[in-house]
């Protein structure tokens, strides 16, 4: 089979991923009456559904010049943003350079001068207080459920973070479906259901321990996220929460190291404990119900917001197949995400046409997750990404010039 053959067989199984994640929690309401400006605390009711179109009509090979999306606007269109610098932000992860780079090239389209994404990159920790402080006035990268503890962060004059910065619009909601992955062999091995089965059994933690790099000392190396990202803090926490004493979380200052470990381990069969989440390419490598499978918790163990209230990862399980998670139902560490754009107040308020597209703009999960696979493939620069961009744009220039012509009145 060509590389190429190979490369479509595993993004189409990977739209049957996104489609899982789209579903992991349940859905309900009308897009049209979703208020699109949410503070943290209602961003768990914004709701909406999305359809997938048949895989094999998802196409990745639409050639436009680089870095361009061609318009169908008339020239002399008004360009409401002309003259005013907007400054913005992408997260330092991978998965969300595309959706930084559409709103960098639909805001430029109503005529505002946006610097680059990848010029400032930050994690979610240090994110949203450079936000509030007024440092810079937006990014696309808000996983809600995971930073509300961030936005509770104090400023220096004893206002919160969320006092000065909102969450908008509807960008990717319930995409960000997040857990802990391990071996398959494993679990059909030894019959393990939930995590909590292996930190119960000696045997079990002695046969993980012994692949770690640390190994016989009876403690599980989780191999887990990044400090400053929201997931990080939700994992510490849930070890405590949960009693887990004999399992830590560890790091290595980047994400891609940790899952490059946990991808030779799965390939040499040696146990190991990795989180992961969509929409990635990771999970093309890491494949549940392949050589891995979600790893559920018992329900008491899931983070209950006693230590951070915004962190509260309860709620209905996630719709996971029975083949590709150990338990059913599956209750995994985390709530399936909202995926957001997180601006700061005073920008929205002087600047209408721009809070109207981020308000409207939507992204598949599914083109997200296709792009993800493309990067991971080799296309991987700051020029591939803007092609990407440019791409998914011209094949939604319809829906991109209504949005585009909703901001114009709205100035």
């Amino acid at each position: 089979m060509s590389v190429r053959k190979n490369s479509r067989r595993m993004c189409l199984w990977l739209v049957g991923l996104a489609v899982t994640a789209l579903f992991a929690t349940a859905c309900g309401g009308n897009e049209s009456d979703t208020d699109t400006t949410t503070t943290v605390a209602e961003a768990d009711d914004v709701s909406t559904t999305t359809t997938v179109a048949e895989a094999d009509d998802v196409s990745t090979t639409t050639t436009v010049a680089e870095g361009e999306a061609p318009s169908t606007a008339d020239s002399e269109t008004t360009m409401p943003g002309e003259g005013v610098s907007v400054r913005m932000a992408r997260g330092n992860w991978s998965a969300g350079y595309l959706q930084a780079r559409i709103y960098h090239d639909l805001l430029e389209e109503l005529g505002y001068d946006v610097t680059d994404p990848s010029d400032l990159e930050l994690p979610p920790s240090s994110a949203y207080i450079s936000m509030a402080e007024g440092e810079f006035d937006f990014w696309p990268n808000s996983w809600v459920q995971l930073h509300g503890v961030f936005l509770n962060g104090t400023l220096t004059d004893g206002t919160r973070v969320r006092d000065h910065v909102s969450t908008i619009g509807s960008e990717m909601i319930e995409a960000g479906l997040q857990g802990f992955l391990t071996n398959k062999s494993l679990v059909e091995e030894h019959g393990i259901t939930t995590i909590d089965d292996i930190l119960n059994s000696p045997e079990l933690v002695a046969i993980y321990d012994a692949a770690d790099t640390t190994p016989g000392d009876g403690i599980i190396q989780l191999l887990g996220c990044p400090t400053g990202w929201g997931c990080q803090v939700t994992i510490e926490e849930t070890i405590q929460i949960a009693g887990w004493d004999n399992i830590e979380q560890i790091e290595v200052g980047t994400y891609d190291p940790l899952i490059a470990e946990a991808v030779a381990r799965a390939d040499d069969g040696k146990p190991f404990i990795v989180y992961s989440w969509t929409p990635s390419s990771y999970l093309t490598k890491l494949r549940p119900g392949d050589n891995v499978m979600w790893l559920a918790l018992e329900e008491s163990s899931v983070h209950d917001g006693s230590i951070s209230p915004e962190l509260d990862q309860r709620g209905a399980p996630a719709a996971i197949e029975l083949d590709k998670c150990t338990a059913d139902p599956c209750y995994l560490a985390f709530k399936a995400s909202d995926i957001l754009v997180a601006a700061n107040n005073d920008f929205l308020a002087n600047n209408p046409a721009a809070e109207k597209l981020l308000e409207l703009v939507q992204i598949s999960v599914v083109d997200v997750t296709l792009q993800n696979v493309r990067y991971d493939g080799g296309e991987n620069t700051e020029e591939d990404v803007a092609r990407h961009a440019a791409e998914w744009i011209a094949e939604n220039r319809e829906q991109v010039d209504e949005w585009l012509t909703e901001a114009r009145a709205a100035a």
